[in-house]
């Protein structure tokens, strides 16, 4: 069983990986493969598609067959494997630019390349070729201001929330506290509100010495983590244990008259994370899901006008319709004045972008260099680059 074996891989490297994956299938194996990469899907012999939506959405079987029959489906999943999209003819165009000079950390081999600022840039190649170092670390170090969100873990333990990441934790307990009469910290499961038994966990964890501990749900609080006073106090009828048991989408609603706490939960929407419950742990998240949790942190503090964001594989994890939603959103910061920098193997973000700068030609030293810098339409006709071949195969 591989759990999105494609991510973080070029085009080319995902057809070594099939390769490999057809050997097993061949000699006797059973092969099951969680995965949202177009390619990996269409090679497989049996398709089993979950849906129709994610968190509360979800957990439906919304179709199982070959990939020729899921096509003839309505299916998201159909729908985006028989889909080609079209590279980007319009592509915006930069009126100022900064320059990566002579940058040489790891395998660069002295590279020069202007980087355009307020459009939308891919930085492509593939896996090992540079574009990390280039992006993610020469050019915030040669021009200080570019923001880097990159797929690293958020520090915080059981109790670390999206809530918490996006500072929206205590205005909820003051919203709590005024509709009720209690003091804030009675809607805290770290303070007074705490289930007495599990102090606030949701479960109890027993040693058994040379086995693994065993983590159970609290019977006292039935998981919620908080104790009888706080459970029998409500905003708008629910309890601030329902409340953060309720995706991003419905707690908007319950907070129509806290716009601090709706603007925030807004942009965890615009992310592509509505669904995730408020109040779920950090670690049920993601790489993907935590990077995104990030970049709208981000985005709700900061305005978007001359924002300069460097999003390394901002699709890792996402379905084909998601990562068109998150085009949608890369679009409208672009078009407030930003500049957005992706680096990314997803073919939909590289025919969407303004400009692309492919690295390569192969990893370690036989990359970094620049194999390209233009618009996508270039890169398609590009001799040199792997990347632009498959971007010519992928598009119509």
């Amino acid at each position: 069983m591989f759990d999105e074996p494609s991510a973080g891989l070029h085009p080319h490297d995902v057809h070594r990986l099939l390769t490999l994956l057809t050997q097993l299938r061949d000699a006797h194996n059973t092969v099951l493969v969680v995965e949202h990469h177009p390619a990996v899907i269409a090679a497989a012999d049996h398709i089993i598609d979950l849906g129709p939506g994610a968190g509360t959405d979800g957990g439906l079987i919304q179709f199982e067959g070959t990939p020729a029959e899921i096509g003839a489906t309505r299916t998201a999943t159909g729908r985006m494997l028989h889909t080609r999209i079209r590279v980007n003819d319009r592509p915006r165009t930069a009126r100022e630019v900064v320059t990566i000079s002579h940058a040489t950390a790891h395998n660069l081999h002295g590279i020069t390349v202007d980087v355009p600022l307020r459009v939308l840039t891919a930085v492509t190649g593939v896996a090992g070729s540079g574009k990390s170092t280039l992006i993610a670390s020469e050019l915030p170090r040669q021009h200080p201001g570019f923001t880097v969100i990159g797929q690293v873990p958020l520090h915080g333990g059981i109790r670390s929330t999206p809530a918490t990441v996006l500072d929206i934790a205590e205005p909820v307990r003051e919203a709590f506290s005024y509709a009720t009469g209690l003091h804030p910290s009675w809607f805290s499961a770290n303070s007074r509100g705490a289930c007495p038994v599990c102090k606030g966990r949701g479960i109890v964890v027993t040693d058994l010495a040379f086995l693994d501990d065993v983590r159970t749900t609290c019977e006292a609080c039935d998981g919620s983590r908080f104790n009888p006073t706080t459970l029998a106090a409500g905003l708008h009828g629910h309890t601030i244990a329902q409340t953060l048991s309720m995706n991003a989408s419905r707690a908007k609603d319950l907070f129509s008259d806290h716009p601090e706490i709706t603007r925030r939960l807004a942009w965890l929407d615009q992310v592509g994370l509505g669904y995730l419950t408020i109040g779920q742990s950090l670690d049920t998240l993601s790489g993907g899901e935590r990077q995104r949790l990030l970049l709208a942190r981000h985005l709700s503090t900061t305005e978007s006008a001359h924002q300069r964001i460097v999003l390394d594989e901002p699709t890792a994890g996402l379905h084909g319709n998601d990562v068109d939603d998150l085009l949608t959103l890369l679009d409208r910061l672009v078009d407030s004045g930003a500049t957005v920098i992706a680096i990314e193997h997803n073919q939909r973000v590289i025919a969407h972008a303004d400009h692309v700068i492919d690295l390569g030609p192969g990893a370690g030293a036989d990359g970094g260099r620049i194999l390209y810098q233009g618009p996508p339409a270039g890169l398609i006709a590009s001799p040199h680059s792997l990347t632009g071949r498959h971007l010519r195969d992928f598009v119509r």
